[in-house]
């Protein structure tokens, strides 16, 4: 679930759910800020790095493969196998923070990684393979937009206040304590191009960088 805040107002840093898959840990991969109104801004290919057997293919989770349930110690499996939770839609070399974001609809991010001490750099004894970007075989679809999840916020996805001058992903449909506040309506080149009933600038990388949010 992505949260953001800023100082001076409503504002958002986006983090990512990604899983570890050897040692549980959790990074932060691509995301999004936000700014208020006039004061504020808001498929990939196989890693290279490690190309070994395992499983179903020659390298672990690749693009179009699956992966068992869990975020934590997942497996490959068969994606035709009642073992199967999501499937590949993404998969980059490196570290998930300074890599090329997931496509717009990834449900959650894997950071794979193996054990080999022999080759560590920083002693802890884990060399980062790469990334998967995931897509749940079945809904719900938090990376979809409106969804209140996923690594990207995107056009179609709400906020809520969450207190201190921070916003938090939600549900577009959620409702009571949860219900979002804003929703992103439009993505354009410059805040200048948004819409008048704008009230929120969303960082969003890429061609049309700026998410236009307005008040539900």
């Amino acid at each position: 679930m992505r949260e953001r805040g800023a100082a001076g107002g409503l504002c958002a840093l986006s983090a990512v759910l990604v899983a570890a898959v050897l040692s549980g840990a959790l990074t932060g991969c691509h995301g999004a800020s936000v700014g208020p109104a006039g004061n504020g801004a808001r498929g990939g290919s196989a890693g290279s790095a490690e190309v070994r057997p395992s499983g179903y293919g020659a390298v672990f989770l690749a693009v179009g493969e699956c992966s068992s349930f869990g975020t934590v110690d997942p497996t490959e499996v068969p994606c035709d196998s009642e073992r199967a939770a999501a499937r590949v839609v993404a998969r980059e070399g490196g570290r998930a923070s300074a890599g090329p974001p997931c496509p717009a609809t990834t449900d959650f991010v894997l950071h794979i990684s193996e054990r080999r001490p022999a080759a560590d750099e920083d002693g802890d004894g884990a060399v980062p393979l790469g990334y998967a970007c995931m897509r749940r075989l079945q809904p719900p679809h938090p990376g979809d937009p409106g969804g209140g999840g996923g690594p990207r916020t995107i056009v179609g996805d709400c906020v809520r206040d969450i207190g201190g001058g921070r916003v938090r992903e939600a549900a577009c449909d959620a409702g009571g304590e949860r219900a979002p506040r804003f929703k992103v309506v439009e993505a354009v080149a410059d805040r200048a191009d948004c819409p008048a009933s704008t009230r929120l600038y969303v960082r969003l990388g890429g061609a049309h960088p700026v998410g236009c949010a307005r008040p539900l």
